[in-house]
């Protein structure tokens, strides 16, 4: 009998909880006997192992995922293996999908009619897709958004980065795996007033300097 699978999206920024909705559901999935598989990319090493864990304390294991690894391939094996498919497949971390990671779990979705369910950020510290994050965009069939607020009560939509002295991060690169002490979420108009703000302070001196040559201009003249 042919089972209709769906790939979905489950996007947020930063603290919005994906992780342990993520949890909650293969918890739920268990209590169920419903066959599902956690995974994450490799890239994620803050736990220095296999697990998938939340912010809230919990936590379970997964299976890793490399950045040459064929998630078609692998979910192929599994069934001339044991000869079954798994029923849910639950992505951690999904942003850091390969494009053709992702491609490979659509075709799982189509094949097998096995359901995947990838939860990740959106964009970067500098408010760009990630390469996982455009790609599932483009064909999931179902996306939703895990939404979370500002300090300022406004919704969450950049993941900024932050250095030792709480000022936004503007360059560098994509990826730099970190918690609460390397970003912050924040809503668009916080982040972009937070930005001018520093561009002012360092603009400041040199707006000083300048007004004190012409002061020393003007002196010399009269």
């Amino acid at each position: 009998m042919y089972r209709k699978g769906k790939l979905y999206f489950r996007y947020g920024t930063m603290g919005s909880a994906k992780t342990a909705l993520l949890l909650t559901t293969a918890y739920n999935f268990e209590e169920r006997k419903m066959s599902y598989m956690c995974m994450k990319p490799v890239i994620d090493t803050r736990d220095h192992e296999n697990v998938i864990a939340s912010r809230i304390g919990i936590r379970r294991e997964c299976q890793w995922i490399f950045h040459d690894t064929d998630l078609y391939a692998m979910a192929k094996t599994r069934y001339k293996e044991k000869s079954e498919f798994i029923q849910w497949y639950l992505i951690d971390e999904a942003q850091f999908l390969t494009e053709a990671q992702v491609d490979q779990l659509a075709r799982i979705v189509d094949d097998f009619g096995s359901n995947v369910i990838c939860y990740g950020l959106r964009t970067d510290f500098q408010s760009h897709l990630f390469e996982g994050s455009r790609r599932l965009f483009e064909i999931a069939d179902t996306i939703d958004e895990i939404k979370s607020t500002c300090n300022c009560g406004r919704k969450t939509i950049i993941n900024a980065r932050i250095d030792g002295n709480g000022d936004f991060v503007e360059e560098g690169e994509q990826v730099e795996i970190g918690g609460d002490d390397r970003y912050v979420a924040v809503c668009r108009k916080c982040w972009r007033n937070k930005r001018i703000e520093q561009a002012s302070r360092v603009a400041l001196p040199l707006f000083e300097e300048s007004m004190a040559e012409d002061a020393d201009v003007h002196g010399g003249v009269q």
